[in-house]
């Protein structure tokens, strides 16, 4: 059942919803803005769910008809708007979905609620097309828009919205529930939270990614040997790399991340906030033979990797530089 207690999170947008409910002060409009996975699907469901519960509670009852429609997705009064074109919602699938629907009156629940995702997707016609119908809406019509990109909405939709913007997640909460709920290792939890910054979905997704595990492993193999390593076994790590053309700024992350804990390392010689803690031995060794404008240039070499990669920069030569600039420090 989509109910608001199995969300991780979010304390300040749930309670909200639940006040609004229960003072009968529900919004006709709201933007739920967030990264990807970061749980707006999940509010906006538990929401719905909770408005069409036929119980009077601070969650959706998860017995009655209602709640079991809105758990199978087919509650006749909570609709999801989609689209067929990949990056665009139309003004037709706006008008046909939403303006010409909503002011049939519900079927069965006190509301009619529209379900948006990938709202930052409507172009400006479907924007304005919607703009009529959240001026005048219906008492019962509630529309939830589901964005990871508000700056894409035009001034006079967003001032005719509630926006509540989704906040990262405290990584302690994100590390004990991938820890009890997924029976995480404590080590790949660290790794996958210290990836996900505060994103709840994307750490469950990291967690159970074999692609993603074998990529840290790949890593931690190159940067524990790489002071080791001649220009032949260079040239052959680049090709290494290459396997992750498509997710190479998840690569250098992971680099990162190593790098900061060796800087760490050094600095407090403090085990316990460290990442990669596990990796200890190679970690303090490195730390002792490099110094920390070594480990500065190093992030800076990073970011530079990333940033020319982002301009279109030749791909086996950004790694190439990279991995001589880290070498040689």
């Amino acid at each position: 059942m989509r109910d608001f207690s199995k969300i991780i999170g979010h304390e300040d947008i749930i309670a909200y919803f639940k006040k609004a409910a229960r003072q009968d002060q529900v919004g006709h409009a709201y933007i739920l803005n967030g990264p990807d996975q970061s749980g707006k699907t999940l509010l906006a469901e538990a929401f719905a769910a909770l408005l069409q519960c036929e119980q009077e509670g601070e969650e959706p009852c998860g017995t009655c008809h209602s709640c079991k429609q809105a758990d199978g997705k087919n509650h006749p009064d909570i609709i999801y708007v989609t689209h067929d074109k990949p990056n665009t919602i139309a003004v037709s699938d706006i008008r046909t979905q939403l303006n010409d629907d909503i002011v049939i009156k519900p079927y069965s629940g006190p509301y009619k609620i529209y379900i948006v995702d990938e709202a930052e997707k409507m172009n400006a016609q479907a924007q304005n097309a919607m703009l009529k119908t959240i001026e005048e809406p219906p008492s019962y019509a509630v529309i939830l828009l589901l964005t990871d990109n508000v700056s894409h909405f035009l001034p006079t939709v967003l001032s005719r919205c509630m926006r509540l913007d989704l906040k990262a997640v405290q990584d302690q909460k994100i590390s004990r529930y991938l820890m009890e709920e997924k029976q995480v290792p404590d080590y790949q939890a660290e790794v996958c939270v210290a990836f996900a910054q505060g994103n709840v979905g994307k750490a469950v997704k990291l967690a159970g990614s074999e692609r993603f595990n074998e990529m840290k492993d790949t890593v931690l193999k190159l940067v524990r040997r790489i002071r080791e390593l001649d220009l032949y076994e260079l040239s052959r790590e680049l090709k290494k790399i290459g396997e992750y053309k498509l997710e190479i700024n998840d690569y250098f992350d992971l680099m990162m991340i190593w790098y900061r804990d060796v800087l760490l390392y050094k600095a407090t010689a403090d085990v316990n906030k460290l990442v990669f803690r596990e990796e200890i031995y190679s970690i303090k060794k490195e730390a002792s033979h490099i110094s920390y404008r070594g480990i500065e240039e190093i992030l800076s070499s990073l970011e530079k990797a990333k940033a020319r990669l982002t301009a279109n920069v030749n791909f086996e030569l950004v790694i190439e530089l990279l991995l001589l600039t880290i070498k040689e420090n």
